[in-house]
């Protein structure tokens, strides 16, 4: 890891903080957005944007023993902080430490711009463009005789193309605001509906300027598993002969489970087919659940440990949540209101308002809090902060994977992009 992600500790301020690392304070509240540098919440993660790797000293550490920890020499370390190999270190001093280099990765975020695109949607696309090699217009829904309802792209797709991005078809089985596996059954027993299906697609491919095919294909029935890995098979054939490429969102398992609403799904032959194999690895916590983390690290672990034994390591994308939940008890497994979706930035700002102090689940590696309404009601969120996605990115460079897809773009998470941007080369294929 290159930038430092500091905790904010009872008592400190943004001043202070940037005073330990040796920048203005202005810098770091430009770069976490935070919209009132005054304004701090005890346990927030931020990023300290200072160039170069560092460690904070703690009490009871020493030269000798930092430079064991990163495996270097007490010379060397003492050379890259101008000291002397005798100097006492002080509490809370940053410490320079050798930084990795870093590797290439791929990056896909999808958008779902509504009628009419909102401005701010569009400008957010300016602002991310830099950091994906794949935008997914979500979606193109598909209907059973093979043709397509689009969604409204304004500039988006021009926008994407001028910096680099990849434009990526998402075709989805949405049916009034559903996955429909009826849907998605007519079409794999329907020749004429796929041939018409493919041919549309290839069609608005060439005429919009995408450059990949993306399958959205959820809650698939699981006996159509042969059925859907002949379609994906067939669309591969077709799309590669009109020169694109072909993904697939796919649904998180540990194992090959054949049943359920995940069977459908066979890992080892959709790595086989496609070009990049997108894991949903995020829903844990969801609407309906009990409150948790949305992507807790060892499930997630879990799921790339099997995904990365069937399918070439270089064709995965690890999916990734930019949201998290806010519950209210009763909670709703015991018949309480569905969970409300919200921003890290959102759940930063809620836990300024009430005053709450943010914890963080370590075998989980994410952060959550509580607090009370104004009704009385009490409170879970858990979301994604700079500590929980370098997790993530730790796990990615340790199973050496292909990239990471986002879920979805217009969510404020500021951190997540400064970090991605330093622990990996996002690269462009256009």
């Amino acid at each position: 890891m290159v930038l430092q992600i500091h905790v904010v500790q009872r008592g400190e301020s943004l001043f202070r903080i940037g005073k330990a690392y040796g920048i203005s304070s202005e810098k770091i509240a430009t770069a976490n957005e935070i919209p009132d540098p005054s304004q701090l919440v005890i346990g927030q993660a931020l990023v300290i944007p200072i160039e170069g790797s560092y460690t904070i000293v703690q009490a009871g550490d020493s030269l000798y023993k930092i430079a064991q920890l990163y495996h270097i020499s007490v010379e060397e370390l003492a050379r890259l902080n101008n000291l002397s190999q005798n100097t006492t270190l002080q509490i809370g001093q940053p410490l320079k430490i050798p930084s990795n280099e870093k590797r290439s990765v791929n990056s896909f975020l999808y958008v779902e711009p509504r009628i009419p695109v909102a401005t701010t949607m569009v400008d957010e696309v300016r602002r991310r463009v830099g950091d994906l090699t794949f935008l997914g217009m979500f979606s193109y829904q598909v209907h059973r005789d093979g043709s397509l309802t689009p969604p409204q792209t304004d500039d988006i797709l021009q926008i994407a193309r001028d910096a680099g991005v990849t434009n990526a078809l998402v075709v989805s089985n949405l049916e009034d605001y559903a996955f429909n596996a009826d849907l998605a059954h007519a079409l794999f027993i329907d020749e004429a509906a796929q041939n018409q299906l493919l041919g549309n697609l290839i069609q608005i491919a060439n005429d919009e300027g995408y450059g990949e095919i993306h399958f959205d294909f959820e809650l698939l029935h699981p006996e159509d598993r042969e059925l859907y890995t002949n379609f994906l098979r067939k669309a591969r054939d077709r799309f590669h002969q009109a020169g694109f490429k072909v993904s697939a969102a796919v649904a998180p398992k540990s194992s090959d489970v054949k049943t359920g609403i995940y069977g459908a799904h066979d890992y080892a032959a959709l790595g086989e087919i496609l070009d990049y194999v997108m894991l949903m690895t995020y829903e844990w916590g969801y609407m309906y659940s009990d409150p948790q983390a949305v992507s807790p690290i060892q499930p997630v672990r879990s799921i790339l440990n099997y995904a990365t034994s069937v399918i070439p390591q270089e064709k995965i994308l690890l999916g990734q949540n930019l949201y998290g939940y806010d519950w209210t008890a009763p909670f709703p497994p015991q018949g309480g209101p569905p969970a409300q979706a919200i921003s890290p930035q959102q759940a930063i700002a809620i836990a300024l308002e009430r005053n709450a102090e943010i914890q963080y689940d370590t075998q989980a590696q994410a952060p959550y809090f509580h607090y009370y309404d104004d009704r009385g009601l009490l409170h879970e969120v858990w979301f994604e902060d700079a500590r929980s996605i370098q997790a993530k990115f730790d796990l990615m460079k340790e199973l050496d994977i292909g990239g990471i897809m986002y879920w979805k773009l217009g969510l404020g998470f500021p951190q997540n992009w400064l970090l991605l941007h330093d622990n990996f080369n996002v690269q462009k294929l256009t």
